[in-house]
């Protein structure tokens, strides 16, 4: 038998011959190694083997063995900073995001989130919906461009109003919804309008867009219209962005007057108004929607599903007219072509089913019952922290901190001691008025984890104030 050890070193010195030679270089022959090395044909055949089993090289019988072409390797150590000068100075920062779709650590509270949690999720009712949808004719084929003709018309029942099917895109969820929208509806570098506090993801997908958001104030009654003219008329602003129920995170909903108002003071500046009606299915009793109202193409409105029924229902529908609904679509059409037909096809089977009206029952009555817990808990345990307003409907508390405490600090202690709350700073589009916190109540599983959540925020407070 040969020696392992003879192998071993012919093989050493064979790789280090094939490491100076270029790709498809012949080794020395086989009789040349033996006469080298003084070794037997076996042990030279042997190590060409194990060369040939790393990859180093390719043997042809009857002619030699060349040497392999080596697959590109990554080089942690490579200079990539190139790529920042042809990607230019555009930054697209989701870490936002991230933060809010992030689920907790174990044992840690989520006093912060947008979805509902899984004890209320329609789970089943959607899988037996999916299961009903794939067996539809055509389940898998393409659907119209725009969206099922069936749910476009849900959707714009839904809107109300004079809206129709043909003014109705579905979308891949309320996110990609606002995308599309500020992508479509302004320039780069142009500004946007946005109530301030405002949605995170809408100030990352504008800025990602490379639209400069400016703030426009609010009260409890939701943005204040002589603000929003005055904003208008200083910035030259041509899309203002706003949540009119259950605004996120401050929970305000537009009074009637006030929509009038708002619709009003951007015909007047030839202006768009982005609505996002993302809390209409978590709100009983939700206000007719801005486009309902609106009789000259203002109004791009965004429904979604997503926010109601579960994270991975990724279906909209985008609400628009003229130039403006042809932009969108084309936009929809060159950046992902349609939304997957067997999605569209579980939405509307279960929106059209009974299961639908029992699911938003259910919700309302658990978001009341949340509410008005989270903020009794907030009174007892943490009455400096006061309430912005007790919203009508939606997942949050809006709460102003105590003056001088240090916001960030806090958060960081709330995680320390196992609790997840948003930091007020992500809301606004510039410098903040004082410290802030959003509280969320839907996130929890149940109402004893609620409390528990409350208990631990006090507890920071506490360590933070003192």
């Amino acid at each position: 038998m040969e020696n392992d050890s003879s192998i071993a070193h012919i093989a050493a010195i064979l790789r280090e011959e094939a490491s100076r030679l270029r790709p498809g270089d012949r080794l020395p022959a086989s009789r040349e190694i033996m006469r080298r090395h003084g070794v037997s044909p076996v042990t030279v055949s042997r190590a060409i083997g194990q060369l040939a089993a790393e990859g180093r090289v390719v043997t042809k019988p009857g002619i030699g063995a060349f040497v392999a072409r080596q697959p590109a390797r990554v080089n942690d150590t490579a200079d990539l900073s190139w790529q920042t000068l042809a990607l230019g100075d555009r930054v697209v920062d989701e870490s936002v995001v991230t933060s809010l779709l992030s689920g907790p650590p174990e044992g840690v509270v989520p006093l912060t989130g947008g979805y509902l949690p899984p004890g209320l999720r329609p789970d089943k009712q959607l899988a037996a919906a999916g299961a009903r949808a794939v067996r539809r004719p055509d389940a898998w084929a393409m659907p119209p461009l725009n969206g099922l003709d069936e749910l476009r018309r849900w959707f714009a029942r839904q809107a109300g109003g004079d809206v129709t099917a043909s003014d109705t895109l579905i979308v891949s969820g309320g996110q990609a919804a606002l995308t599309h929208a500020f992508r479509a509806l302004a320039a780069p570098n142009a500004p946007v309008l946005v109530e301030t506090p405002t949605y995170p993801g809408a100030l990352a997908a504008a800025r990602a867009a490379g639209l400069r958001p400016h703030a426009v104030p609010m009260d409890r009654d939701g943005v204040r219209p002589d603000m929003l003219a005055e904003a208008f008329a200083v910035t030259g602003a041509r899309v203002f962005f706003c949540q009119p129920t259950s605004q996120n995170p401050t929970g305000a909903t537009l009074t009637k007057e006030r929509r009038e108002q708002v619709l009003q003071v951007a015909a007047a500046a030839g202006a768009f108004v982005v609505e996002d009606d993302f809390a209409r299915y978590l709100t009983e009793q939700a206000p007719p929607p801005l486009v309902s109202m609106d009789a000259h193409g203002t109004v791009v409105h965004i429904g979604s599903l997503t926010k109601i029924l579960s994270p991975s229902m990724r279906v909209a529908a985008v609400i628009a007219r003229g130039p403006a609904a042809h932009r969108l679509r084309a936009s929809q059409l060159v950046e992902s072509f349609f939304v997957a037909r067997p999605l569209q096809e579980t939405a509307l089977e279960f929106v059209g089913s009974p299961a639908w009206a029992r699911h938003l029952k259910a919700v309302h009555a658990e978001i009341a019952t949340r509410r008005d817990a989270l903020a009794a808990a907030l009174a007892a345990r943490i009455p400096e922290a006061e309430p912005h307003l007790l919203p009508r409907g939606g997942m949050h508390l809006w709460l102003r901190l105590p003056a001088g405490t240090d916001e960030h600090v806090l958060v960081e202690e709330a995680k320390r001691t196992g609790v997840l709350v948003s930091p007020g700073r992500i809301y606004y589009p510039s410098e903040p008025p004082g410290p802030r916190i959003r509280v969320t109540h839907m996130a929890a599983t149940h109402l004893a984890e609620l409390m528990e959540g409350v208990r631990r925020l006090a507890q920071a407070l506490a360590v933070v104030t003192r």
